[in-house]
């Protein structure tokens, strides 16, 4: 097991990003309910946000606890529990924001447990440090549909329900500029959009050639509301994703290609599904990484502590007992 340790204090530049997700998800979530037609409760918000607030902070006490530890949210005021608080209150609007339940309101709150719980329990070591590798917000959406069958997302409609046309365009172009910022110069996640931008253009075109999809429809879903915010702020979520460029584009390509697959063998809601699976690939491999190294650390000590051995001096050779000296 990797050896636990505590989670370093989040950059400037992560709070920034942060505050700033925060900040959209809770404008669009207004704008959404007073003006585009969300179809959720009104008060369906405030659960989550609660319920998710309520799960993190008692995880937090639990984790302290067991790691022996102080709480993170104490010692920098309301200010640092707001900053705690800010995976948490983007995880709660963007799970409610997303599914639709109708008026079971404790299958939502269900999935914003799984979805933050999931933090703490799904990890696997990341240069020394325990950290999720599963995206919170798509998890708990993932887990609603495959427990709960009559479950499903959002209507992709009701982000421009009660809008015109030119608005609905609007809308699509704001977000794609606030999102492309803040991925550019705060998250670095540009080579991860592009390839997975690439790569879902392309497994939508070979669908279209090799099983008969209508290429103009599987393209154009990428016009709509729910792929944008989904491209700006789920799938380039920094906690979940790789860092490197390299490593980046296999993500976002390998999302695409899940994607493709599942859609090839008719199985619904493939954009989450696939990020879940993406998601957990890396898991297992960032454990295979950690357990691959341990084993080459073992060996490469075994085999020093060996050389060593071979190395003493050989005790000197003691003369015959009654030998006569020359």
């Amino acid at each position: 097991m990797a050896e636990q340790t505590l989670t370093a204090p989040k950059s400037n530049k992560t709070i920034t990003a942060l505050r700033r997700f925060a900040i959209s998800i809770t404008i669009f979530n207004i704008i959404g309910y007073t003006v585009l037609g969300f179809e959720q409760p009104y008060t369906y918000p405030f659960i989550a946000l609660a319920t998710a607030y309520a799960t993190e902070i008692l995880l937090e006490i639990i984790g302290a606890r067991a790691q022996g530890r102080g709480v993170r949210f104490r010692g920098n005021g309301f200010k640092g529990l707001v900053e705690f608080l800010f995976p948490a209150h983007i995880t709660g609007l963007a799970l409610n924001m997303l599914t639709y339940v109708n008026d079971q309101v404790l299958v939502m709150m269900f999935g914003v447990v799984v979805a933050v719980g999931a933090k703490w329990v799904l990890q696997a070591p990341v240069r020394g440090r325990l950290r999720h590798y599963m995206n919170p917000s798509n998890f708990g959406i993932t887990i609603i549909l495959l427990v709960f069958p009559w479950a499903s997302i959002a209507p992709p409609y009701h982000f421009t329900e009660q809008v015109d046309s030119w608005v609905g365009w609007l809308i699509v172009g704001i977000i794609i500029v606030s999102g492309t910022v803040l991925n550019a110069l705060l998250t670095q996640r540009m080579w991860l959009i592009g390839a997975w931008l690439i790569t879902f253009a392309l497994q939508a075109i070979i669908r279209g050639w090799m099983f008969d999809t209508a290429i103009p429809g599987a393209l154009g879903m990428m016009t709509g509301v729910a792929f944008v915010l989904y491209t700006n702020y789920m799938v380039t979520d920094p906690g979940t994703t790789p860092s490197k460029p390299a490593s980046q584009i296999l993500f976002g390509s390998g999302v695409a290609l899940a994607y493709g697959f599942f859609m090839v063998v008719h199985v619904a809601y493939g954009l989450f599904l696939a990020t879940a699976l993406v998601c957990l690939i890396r898991g297992m491999f960032l454990w295979g990484l950690h357990f691959s190294k341990k084993a080459t650390e073992k060996w490469e000590a075994e085999q020093a502590k060996s050389a060593e051995i071979t190395a003493l001096p050989k005790p000197a050779e003691k003369p015959e007992t009654g030998a006569v000296a020359a």
